[in-house]
């Protein structure tokens, strides 16, 4: 289940909440009780850049932002 994180405008907490993607834009009450929250945008990172199953370097598979060519 996704997990969404608020800020509160009365008190500045930051909280996080689990929801389904349904709920997602559904208002949300610090746990102070105050109602007056904003929604994060949250930013996420994902790297595939593991060694490999063997210990050993990894060679280059392609892909990235331009198909492997600049290296990324």
């Amino acid at each position: 289940m996704p997990r969404y994180e608020f800020r509160c405008r009365a008190c500045g907490d930051t909280f996080e909440i689990n929801r389904p993607m349904a709920e997602a834009s559904a208002p949300a009450s610090c746990p102070q009780g105050h109602d007056d929250t904003v929604k994060l945008l949250s930013a996420v990172s994902v790297t595939g850049r593991g060694g490999s199953a063997s210990g050993g370097p990894v060679s280059p598979a392609g892909g990235g932002c331009c198909g492997g060519a600049c290296g990324c």
